[in-house]
């Protein structure tokens, strides 16, 4: 019988210690960007879907971000399509775009979907080419030729940045109390179809709608120091400061990027957390202590 006490007094502080975030926290929107381990582990994305349900129930109003680079490139190499990169994106020529599209559009985005509506929620898929939820350009890149003594152009296909958020598609489903969750495909003014970075998309979306929080679900502890501990807190001077000095390179530069891009926006906080935790969503918004680093 004490440990049952023990056990119901534990749930009730970890209630009354939730209580003060979820009366802050209704009504606004959270951007979260879901990717990682946190996608492939099944523990993981039952958690996750269930932690998605109850900010929707909370009155919060949640939007997924989707990547899928894993299953795109398992596909790719099926289909006997060499996977190339650049500066970390994905080389994508035309039949390399049709693939990303199956399987973000597809597979990935519906899996997530089946997901959460399986659990009790109401998710609805999109890629950003549905209702011209998100417009694109093609992204450039260019390098220093020394022979010619000129900038060289890099081009890596079907690679885009988003230039517009339709911000009336995802309003319309949140009045109506769906969960939107969104592949990063994007459309140009000329038709074409384009490949956007994950992080990017979920950081211009977060932008465009005012989101209270972006939450980038990672496969680290969040930013770490040279000796390996979590940083937290951070503001942009002490962010530019840690690139400088090397603390924050490869991978998480992008990430960091996009955080900084998303505070100068108007998105209150974004935070960079650990995706290999289980309910790390819920930990961070609702305890004290959080699971990862926020940058405001």
């Amino acid at each position: 019988m004490n440990s049952e006490i023990s056990s119901a007094t534990n749930i009730a502080h970890v209630l009354t210690e939730a209580l003060p975030y979820i009366n802050r926290f209704a009504g606004k929107t959270f951007v979260i960007k879901y990717g990682g381990h946190a996608m492939v582990d099944e523990t993981l994305k039952t958690g996750f879907a269930s932690d998605i349900i109850l900010m929707k129930r909370v009155g919060m109003n949640p939007i997924i971000v989707h990547g899928g680079g894993p299953q795109i490139g398992d596909l790719l190499k099926r289909l006997n399509i060499p996977s190339k990169f650049y500066q970390g994106m994905r080389v994508t020529d035309s039949e390399t775009m049709d693939v990303v599209q199956m399987v973000l559009g597809g597979l990935v985005n519906k899996d997530i979907v089946t997901l959460i509506n399986n659990q009790g929620g109401s998710a609805v898929g999109l890629t950003g080419k549905d209702g011209g939820l998100i417009r694109a350009r093609k992204m450039t890149f260019t390098s220093d030729n020394i022979a010619m003594g000129v900038p060289e152009i890099i081009d890596i296909g079907h690679v885009g940045e988003v230039t517009h958020v339709n911000t009336a598609v995802i309003n319309t489903l949140i009045e109506h109390n769906f969960i939107p969750v969104i592949a990063p495909v994007g459309v140009g003014d000329d038709g074409c179809s384009y490949n956007i970075n994950a992080d990017l998309v979920a950081g211009k979306l977060a932008e465009t709608l005012n989101a209270e929080k972006l939450m980038l679900l990672t496969n680290t502890p969040g930013i770490l120091d040279k000796n390996g501990e979590c940083l937290t807190g951070l503001d942009e001077s002490v962010v530019t400061k840690l690139i400088k000095d090397g603390v924050i390179d490869g991978g998480m530069l992008p990430k960091v990027r996009c955080a900084l891009e998303a505070v100068k926006g108007g998105v209150k906080t974004v935070h960079i957390i650990d995706g290999r935790v289980e309910h790390a969503a819920l930990l961070e918004i609702f305890t004290d202590a959080g699971v990862g680093t926020l940058i405001r």
